[in-house]
């Protein structure tokens, strides 16, 4: 019986350390920018916060764009959700190494939240001066639905796509660990029971 509870605290232990993430889609598009355009562009992006590791995943693919990229970037943090515009809060005038020139592309990048890098030097400073306080800033317009990804070209200095980042729901989960543990726990206390009625 200690070898069972043994081994049902490790796995519960090992499920409680695994990454908090939160997955977003941004569907980019020129109907969605802030002032709308009949740009035929199109992307849908999806960014993984994980809060753990301090970590932004991004992976936008992106086409027929009417003119060559100039900036891509996260904004935020708009006055209402899902609409208006806001600053920029990552890196200027694009992230590290996006495609720029091009009408189509995929990107894909890991964003350091505990990098000063990783951000716009006046987002830092509007939001409290460290990059803790950015973080805490960027986090929360992007769960608001506050925060969007635009993509600039030389047509559209100031945005030809556009997609707020909205919070994928998870499908119904498995049976978690720590129901599994008390359930173990339970059959463990019944057997025990069970056996002591008949000792």
């Amino acid at each position: 019986m200690k070898r069972l509870l043994t081994v049902l605290a490790l796995a519960l232990a090992a499920s409680g350390a695994q990454a908090a993430t939160t997955t977003f889609r941004s569907t980019m598009s020129g109907p969605a920018e802030g002032t709308p355009n009949a740009s035929p562009g199109y992307g849908v992006a999806t960014i993984v916060l994980d809060d753990t590791a301090n970590t932004l995943s991004l992976d936008i693919p992106f086409t027929d764009l009417l003119a060559g990229t100039t900036a891509a970037h996260i904004h935020c943090c708009t006055a209402d959700p899902l609409t208006g515009t806001a600053a920029v809060a990552t890196t200027l005038p694009a992230f590290a190494d996006f495609p720029l020139g091009v009408t189509s592309g995929h990107y894909t990048h890991t964003l350091d939240l505990l990098d000063p890098v990783s951000y716009n030097p006046s987002f830092i400073t509007a939001h409290g001066g460290t990059v803790d306080t950015a973080e805490a800033a960027l986090i929360a317009g992007m769960l608001a639905n506050e925060s969007y990804l635009n993509l600039h070209t030389s047509l559209y200095p100031g945005g030809e796509i556009r997609g707020f980042l909205v919070e994928l729901q998870s499908p119904v989960p498995e049976p978690g660990m720590a129901w599994m543990m008390w359930s173990g726990l339970a059959a463990v206390g019944v057997a025990g029971w069970l056996r002591g009625r008949r000792g």
